[in-house]
């Protein structure tokens, strides 16, 4: 597979001048731009590499070794372009991920959560593809994003399509869209002045809904203060497709404050509908009853899961019952598509998931 720094170079003499930062994208002919749900084919997936001690600590050797394994089993479904902040990284990178994985150094990054730092893309059913930058501050401070403040940006230039700024501070993993009118977000993350201080909910509702492309915002309350993101929706409610939702609730003897709040998700979501009038069908996923880590910022989500081309690729716990389980839900969810579970307990012992480490690109 190419370098893309080539791939970069050849865009830029076909294409010309690249649109400056801030450009309006309004579609070809008046179509609206929409974020599609993630099961849309796709052309690559974009990754990042963890390189920085100051990040993870003795902790950091483990979470390559399972970055490099979620992009290596990616990579057996569509291509992945994964971006290291320099050259030493991007050598330690591509020992460890292959030849089948594309390295890159030219888009330097300071953390793996690609799903937050990442373009968001849009099409506009015309065959158009542009991207908006959702404004990661570090979710809200919380982490120095010198770089990652502008992967979003060095990614819609590397593809030399339009990047739109949105009106509001967010990340990918805080918003979960069915790419048919309806989005969900927790208002603990975005309803947050770490974010978006002095803006209402509505307001940001309203911003939200312009750069998604959607009609219709679901919130729930989430959790605030407890964890890096906020409580990013894409760890406990995901959709399926239009109408259909699935929600991982917790063993009946948990009533931590993670539990509670899958619960509340649970019913909130059971009672809603969505923009098109339809009340959503919601599909329950048991979280496991053990685990393997100790860590006390573990995500034991198995709705983190990443959809590739052909696949969906998730976590396994070493719960036998539950792991079982959550693969046949998937299956049956997603039918045509190869269940595979991966064990990456150091990379979910950093509060984050398969999900949060990467960010499909769609086909236009």
């Amino acid at each position: 597979m190419n370098d893309l720094p080539a791939g970069r170079w050849l865009l830029d003499a076909f294409l010309g001048p690249r649109p400056s930062r801030g450009a309006s994208s309004d579609g070809t002919d008046g179509a609206r731009w929409r974020v599609p749900a993630d099961d849309v084919p796709h052309t690559r997936t974009w990754m990042s590499w963890p390189s920085r001690r100051s990040v993870w600590g003795r902790q950091l050797a483990g979470v390559q070794q399972d970055i490099a394994l979620i992009a290596r089993t990616v990579a057996a479904f569509e291509p992945v372009v994964l971006c290291a902040p320099d050259e030493s990284a991007v050598g330690e990178a591509r020992a460890a991920c292959g030849p089948g994985v594309t390295v890159i150094g030219s888009i330097p990054t300071d953390d793996l959560w690609m799903r937050d730092t990442c373009a968001v893309f849009r099409r506009d059913g015309r065959g158009n593809l542009d991207a908006v930058s959702l404004n990661f501050n570090g979710w809200g401070g919380k982490q120095k994003h010198r770089d990652d403040a502008e992967v979003a940006w060095c990614v819609a230039e590397f593809n030399g399509i339009p990047l739109t700024e949105a009106e509001f501070v967010g990340e990918g993993g805080s918003i979960e869209t069915d790419g048919d009118g309806t989005v969900l977000a927790t208002e603990s993350s975005l309803v947050n002045k770490n974010r978006n201080r002095g803006m209402s909910r509505d307001k940001i509702e309203e911003e939200v809904l312009a750069a998604y492309g959607a009609e219709k915002m679901i919130w729930v309350p989430g959790v605030r203060g407890r964890d890096i993101t906020d409580n990013h929706i894409d760890v406990t409610s995901r959709f399926v497709r239009p109408g259909v939702v699935m929600v991982q609730v917790p063993p009946d003897d948990r009533n931590d404050v993670w539990a509670r709040d899958a619960r509340e998700q649970f019913a909130i979501l059971s009672a809603a509908t969505d923009a098109k009038g339809r009340r959503l069908q919601v599909i329950r996923v048991d979280g496991p009853d053990t685990v393997r880590s100790r860590s006390s910022t573990f995500v034991d989500s198995y709705l983190n899961f990443h959809l590739v081309n052909g696949a969906v690729v998730t976590a396994q716990f070493g719960d036998p019952r539950t792991d079982s389980a959550a693969r046949r839900a998937l299956a049956e969810a997603f039918p045509g598509r190869r269940v595979v579970q991966l064990d990456v307990d150091r990379l979910m012992g950093g509060g984050g998931g398969i999900h949060c480490a990467t960010m499909h690109e769609p086909i236009p």
